[in-house]
């Protein structure tokens, strides 16, 4: 089993969502990785799984060095937070993954129900635990951990059995943009042309937002959430829901940064910091009505303008999955996340 990074491990579970009783948010991963020595591949492969193809061999730079995959991996093994989708988006189902949201990896989110299909991967970790016997189990040609923290040492360990594609180098784990570790997986997959071209719908669709609506240019906003009463949390720059709204053409606000511990994806809050979110829009991202309820009859929160004016949004994670597809922002969510979040930011001006 992995040994977790203690600062990612605190950042994610403390700071993401609680989608319900029965689902408490579970966003705090150190994945494992792999390297140069090849699993034996079992005769079946899972559908979606792709031929040889002449893109391969490929060399795949990543923190712990670089990994050469010699043929089109047919077992993939996704053991980052959300690296299902860019795998599914290009084709092939992963015969194993990991568990975000405390749901499981398929069939719950409405962009990945059609690339599922029938298949389900095999549960192989959840938050920082790994099941190495299962991962080794599956027999994976390719583990590929993009949104993660993997340490070295799960690195070495996975190294030992199958090839590893770890987290981007040069960057903070779990620091690296959506196109990045897109790219990332499409070449280890050996399906470069087609990675640049869904890369480049989504880049459109963003486009095509911006365009239709240049004043978010002109506006600073922040995405916040709040899972226990009187405390609040702000979403720094680095993380993907920051992101995702930043590519809308937002401006974000530098203070939250500065609020925020060194390695966190937040700013922590206590109702008297609240004045920092008084800003043009704040997009509060939630698990219930009550917590909006309890948020709203803040006292201190009552008292700014960003309320007051009601240039506040209130957006859950689940039911729809607004909040999930954005912070997932991937090549696969992106898309249902701008179809959801587009009319409920023009209903205030």
């Amino acid at each position: 089993m992995s040994n977790g990074s203690r600062p990612a491990l605190q950042r994610f579970v403390t700071h993401l969502p609680r989608l319900a009783v029965a689902t408490a948010a579970a966003l705090a991963l150190s994945a494992c990785g792999g390297g140069s020595e090849k699993a034996e591949s079992k005769p079946e492969t899972p559908a979606g799984a792709g031929t040889t193809s002449a893109a391969f061999p490929v060399t795949v730079e990543h923190k712990y060095g670089s990994t050469t995959i010699d043929k089109e991996p047919k077992r993939v093994v996704t053991l980052g937070l959300s690296d299902q989708d860019a795998v599914l988006a290009l084709g092939t189902k992963p015969v194993g993954a990991v568990d975000w949201f405390k749901e499981q990896p398929y069939g719950k989110w409405p962009w990945t129900k059609d690339k599922w299909g029938s298949a389900k991967p095999e549960i192989v970790g959840e938050r920082d635990e790994y099941n190495i016997e299962k991962i080794a189990a599956l027999k994976p040609d390719l583990v590929i951990a993009q949104y993660s923290g993997m340490k070295k040492e799960q690195y070495d360990t996975l190294s030992k059995f199958t090839k590893v594609v770890a987290q981007p180098k040069d960057l903070p784990d779990y620091g690296a943009s959506w196109q990045v570790m897109t790219r990332q997986i499409g070449k280890s997959l050996g399906k470069a042309a087609e990675t640049d071209k869904l890369i480049a719908d989504v880049d459109a669709r963003f486009k095509a937002v911006r365009e239709k609506h240049p004043d978010f240019a002109q506006k600073t906003l922040v995405v916040a959430d709040s899972f226990e009463a009187g405390k609040y949390s702000a979403f720094t720059k680095t993380d993907p829901k920051s992101i995702f709204f930043q590519e809308l053409g937002f401006k974000l606000k530098p203070e939250i940064d500065t609020l925020a511990k060194p390695g966190f994806n937040v700013a922590e809050l206590s109702a008297e910091k609240l004045n920092v979110l008084d800003v043009d829009r704040v997009v509060w991202v939630t698990s219930s009505t009550s917590a909006n309820d309890r948020i709203k009859a803040e006292p201190l929160y009552k008292n700014l303008k960003v309320h007051q004016e009601k240039r506040d949004l209130f957006v859950p994670y689940q039911d729809p999955d607004v909040g999930a597809a954005f912070s997932f922002n991937t090549v696969l969510s992106i898309p249902y996340a701008l179809t959801e979040i587009e009319p409920l930011l023009t209903a205030v001006k």
